[in-house]
């Protein structure tokens, strides 16, 4: 299959290259652009741990020089794919959640204490769920800092307009409701819905499927886990 990745680049390289050893070819078109926030102020708090909910995160946490002083503070990932970023990283104690910040938090809630002090959240500046609010109305103190910010494409990529207009686009991988909800926007101020006759939407979970309600995809179609194998088990092989 030829299959649209709209991930950003940090994430559509190794993802393409995974996709080619399955025998599909990715055409990349990130829809989203990572840039850090090195001006982010990150306090100087003897944490209990550090929640991840991306692998943008890790990057983002990573980059600063506080980071190597952060080693030895336990990392509870919100999948397998933060999570061996994190691994990578170098931070010693990584465990992953089941793929969404409703595990994370019950993860969370089973590993950690409310009084064992508090939890660094490191987010973007925009947040899928409340894992602050959640875990704060069970007695935590939570910190989030904003250290990336995920800026929108203004028009569909050059890549993807021209290989949906030549019809040679199979499926779309769509990672998270932010993605398939701008690319939703993208199509329709295009006017190009008709594109995507014949295309198939594989999507990490309902809430991302549910942004891309009404476009005229053949199928769409939900992992059944917020993971990456179970996304890639819809594939054809």
């Amino acid at each position: 299959m030829r299959l649209l990745v709209t991930r950003p680049d940090e994430d559509a390289e190794p993802l393409a290259a995974l996709l080619a050893g399955l025998g599909h070819e990715a055409v990349i078109a990130p829809l989203l652009t990572i840039r850090i926030l090195a001006d982010a102020a990150l306090p100087d708090e003897r944490w209990q741990a550090i929640l991840i909910t991306s692998a943008n995160g890790v990057r983002a946490l990573t980059a600063r020089r506080e980071a190597a002083a952060l080693a030895t503070v336990p990392v509870l990932a919100v999948g397998e794919a933060s999570a061996s970023a994190a691994r990578a990283a170098g931070f010693m104690q990584v465990e992953a959640a089941g793929g969404d910040v409703i595990s994370l938090a019950r993860l969370a809630m089973q590993r950690l204490s409310p009084g064992g002090g508090p939890l660094l959240h490191v987010a973007g500046s925009v947040v899928a769920g409340d894992l602050k609010g959640d875990l704060e109305a069970r007695g935590f103190f939570v910190t989030r800092v904003a250290l990336y910010d995920a800026v929108a494409a203004s028009e569909l990529p050059e890549a993807a307009a021209s290989a949906l207009k030549a019809k040679r686009i199979d499926g779309a991988l769509f990672y998270s409701p932010r993605t398939a909800r701008s690319f939703a926007a993208l199509v329709r101020g295009a006017e190009a819905e008709a594109m995507l006759a014949g295309v198939t939407a594989y999507c990490l979970s309902e809430a991302v499927a549910d942004q891309l309600a009404g476009l005229p995809f053949v199928a769409i179609r939900v992992a059944s886990a917020p993971d990456q194998q179970s996304l890639l088990a819809l594939l054809p092989k």
